[in-house]
């Protein structure tokens, strides 16, 4: 059995980015995953020691955010799926989307992001 748990929009200043302007001047980085695991025996026992605990996933993700720069968000994608699997063996597959909103695009634009998919 594989259920799922999502956490959207876990944002923060980073430094990533293959111009040095980025590096020096940072813009804000999101992110959103979503975890495959059993959550069967936490749904039955109502304690959080037979889940993950949802805010440690999200300062996981956060300093990942603002932590070292790395030159491409595939790269931070990769980091922050790696970490988390990790950290939590339960974990069968994560989808990790990074989004680049204020990317240096040439023309007018909403987004750009980048979703992997990892699994043991």
């Amino acid at each position: 059995m594989s259920d799922t748990m999502r956490i959207s929009g876990i944002e923060g200043l980073g430094y990533h980015g293959l111009f040095e302007v980025e590096r020096q001047t940072g813009q804000p980085f999101i992110v959103d995953v979503e975890l495959k695991l059993d959550l069967e025996i936490a749904g039955k026992s109502d304690d959080l020691n037979d889940s993950i605990d949802y805010n440690d996933v999200a300062v996981l993700i956060h300093n990942e955010i603002v932590g070292p720069p790395v030159t491409l968000i595939e790269a931070l994608a990769e980091n922050i799926s790696r970490k988390i699997m990790n950290a939590y063996p339960t974990v069968e597959k994560i989808k990790t989307t990074v989004h680049k909103p204020r990317a240096p695009i040439s023309v007018a634009f909403g987004d750009v992001s980048v979703t992997i998919k990892r699994e043991r």
